[in-house]
Protein backbone atom coordinates (compact mmCIF):
# COMPACT_ATOMS: atom_id res chain seq x y z
CA UNK A 1 0.00 0.00 0.00
CA UNK A 2 3.00 2.38 1.12
CA UNK A 3 4.31 2.11 -3.05
CA UNK A 4 1.30 2.44 -4.95
CA UNK A 5 0.56 5.18 -2.43
CA UNK A 6 4.55 6.29 -2.84
CA UNK A 7 4.73 6.22 -6.69
CA UNK A 8 1.09 7.92 -7.40
CA UNK A 9 2.94 11.00 -5.51
CA UNK A 10 5.77 10.69 -7.61
CA UNK A 11 3.62 10.37 -10.79
CA UNK A 12 1.72 13.50 -9.72
CA UNK A 13 4.94 15.22 -9.13
CA UNK A 14 6.47 14.67 -12.22
CA UNK A 15 3.34 15.38 -14.22
CA UNK A 16 2.66 18.82 -12.80
CA UNK A 17 6.11 19.51 -13.07
CA UNK A 18 6.46 18.47 -16.70
CA UNK A 19 2.57 20.58 -17.68
CA UNK A 20 4.30 23.50 -15.86
CA UNK A 21 7.20 23.89 -18.31
CA UNK A 22 6.96 26.65 -20.83
CA UNK A 23 9.16 26.60 -23.46
CA UNK A 24 10.95 30.26 -24.37
CA UNK A 25 12.45 30.52 -28.46
CA UNK A 26 15.22 32.36 -27.93
CA UNK A 27 17.04 30.42 -31.09
CA UNK A 28 18.11 32.70 -33.82
CA UNK A 29 17.38 29.58 -36.28
CA UNK A 30 13.80 29.84 -35.47
CA UNK A 31 13.27 33.15 -35.93
CA UNK A 32 14.76 33.73 -38.88
CA UNK A 33 12.67 31.27 -40.75
CA UNK A 34 9.90 33.81 -40.17
CA UNK A 35 9.61 36.86 -42.33
CA UNK A 36 11.72 39.81 -41.74
CA UNK A 37 10.57 43.35 -41.55
CA UNK A 38 12.73 46.65 -40.78
CA UNK A 39 11.19 49.40 -39.03
CA UNK A 40 10.81 52.36 -40.94
CA UNK A 41 8.41 54.65 -38.21
CA UNK A 42 8.69 54.54 -34.28
CA UNK A 43 8.01 57.16 -32.42
CA UNK A 44 7.83 57.85 -28.53
CA UNK A 45 4.59 59.66 -28.94
CA UNK A 46 1.86 57.29 -30.67
CA UNK A 47 2.43 53.16 -29.21
CA UNK A 48 2.13 51.99 -32.75
CA UNK A 49 4.97 51.61 -35.37
CA UNK A 50 5.49 50.63 -39.26
CA UNK A 51 7.39 48.14 -40.28
CA UNK A 52 8.49 47.40 -44.47
CA UNK A 53 8.43 43.62 -45.43
CA UNK A 54 8.63 42.34 -48.99
CA UNK A 55 4.85 42.88 -49.42
CA UNK A 56 4.60 46.39 -48.28
CA UNK A 57 4.03 47.96 -44.80
CA UNK A 58 2.57 46.65 -41.56
CA UNK A 59 1.33 48.75 -38.69
CA UNK A 60 1.97 47.20 -34.88
CA UNK A 61 0.94 48.36 -31.96
CA UNK A 62 3.38 47.92 -29.37
CA UNK A 63 2.68 45.49 -26.35
CA UNK A 64 4.59 47.31 -23.89
CA UNK A 65 5.46 50.81 -24.64
CA UNK A 66 9.45 50.09 -23.16
CA UNK A 67 9.85 47.09 -25.54
CA UNK A 68 8.75 48.98 -28.72
CA UNK A 69 12.03 48.96 -31.59
CA UNK A 70 12.95 52.01 -32.83
CA UNK A 71 13.83 52.91 -36.36
CA UNK A 72 15.96 51.13 -38.36
CA UNK A 73 15.71 47.68 -36.52
CA UNK A 74 14.94 44.42 -38.04
CA UNK A 75 12.38 42.38 -36.37
CA UNK A 76 11.45 38.62 -37.47
CA UNK A 77 8.01 37.06 -37.01
CA UNK A 78 4.33 36.98 -38.60
CA UNK A 79 4.26 40.22 -40.05
CA UNK A 80 1.29 39.25 -42.19
CA UNK A 81 -1.73 38.16 -39.80
CA UNK A 82 -3.94 39.84 -38.08
CA UNK A 83 -3.38 39.42 -33.71
CA UNK A 84 -1.18 39.89 -30.97
CA UNK A 85 2.15 38.31 -31.59
CA UNK A 86 5.70 37.92 -30.23
CA UNK A 87 8.57 39.18 -32.56
CA UNK A 88 12.16 39.37 -32.64
CA UNK A 89 14.51 42.13 -32.58
CA UNK A 90 17.42 41.11 -34.16
CA UNK A 91 18.98 44.59 -33.56
CA UNK A 92 18.78 44.14 -29.78
CA UNK A 93 18.62 40.58 -29.49
CA UNK A 94 15.11 40.47 -27.76
CA UNK A 95 11.64 39.56 -27.98
CA UNK A 96 8.95 42.38 -28.43
CA UNK A 97 5.03 41.74 -28.31
CA UNK A 98 2.94 43.56 -30.12
CA UNK A 99 -1.11 43.40 -31.77
CA UNK A 100 -0.49 43.56 -35.54
CA UNK A 101 -3.46 45.72 -37.23
CA UNK A 102 -2.73 46.09 -40.88
CA UNK A 103 -0.72 44.35 -42.92
CA UNK A 104 0.76 44.60 -47.24
CA UNK A 105 -0.60 48.38 -46.92
CA UNK A 106 1.24 50.73 -49.84
CA UNK A 107 3.32 53.66 -48.83
CA UNK A 108 -0.05 56.10 -48.78
CA UNK A 109 -2.24 53.76 -47.24
CA UNK A 110 0.28 53.00 -44.06
CA UNK A 111 0.83 56.63 -43.63
CA UNK A 112 -3.56 57.00 -43.77
CA UNK A 113 -3.23 54.61 -41.36
CA UNK A 114 -1.14 55.40 -38.85
CA UNK A 115 -2.92 59.29 -38.96
CA UNK A 116 -5.95 57.28 -37.65
CA UNK A 117 -4.40 55.41 -35.37
CA UNK A 118 -1.78 58.09 -33.89
CA UNK A 119 -4.07 61.49 -33.73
Amino acid sequence: MKRIFTFSIIAIFIGALFTSCIKTVNDDQYWMTKERGQVVYSSPTCSYYVVETSRGFTIIRAYNIKDRPYNGDIIYGDLSYYGLKDFYNSTDGTIISGDVKEYWLTYSQAQSALDYYCY
